[in-house]
């Protein structure tokens, strides 16, 4: 098997700054999301109280469901 090409070596590395910018944007937006949603706007605490603690974790788990799902769907449909 021969190795990458310099041009083929560009694209992987292009292909993953790709990757690594959509999972950030991912992160950035699940993140802004469930706090929210979750966080009250005064705090009183310095810890996140038991209800904030749920609603995030369900906040953050169907983030993940739906974002899972839609990417199912759209490497379901195929272009004709």
């Amino acid at each position: 098997m021969a190795a990458p090409s310099e041009m083929e070596k560009e694209q992987i590395f292009s292909m993953a700054e790709k990757e690594m910018e959509y999972r950030v944007e991912m992160f950035n937006k699940l993140t802004h999301t469930c706090f929210n949603k979750c966080v009250e706007n005064k705090y009183k605490d310095s810890e996140l109280n038991m209800g904030e603690n749920s609603c995030i974790d369900k906040c953050v788990s169907k983030y993940w469901q739906v974002t899972n799902l839609v990417g199912q769907l759209l490497g379901n449909t195929r272009p004709m």
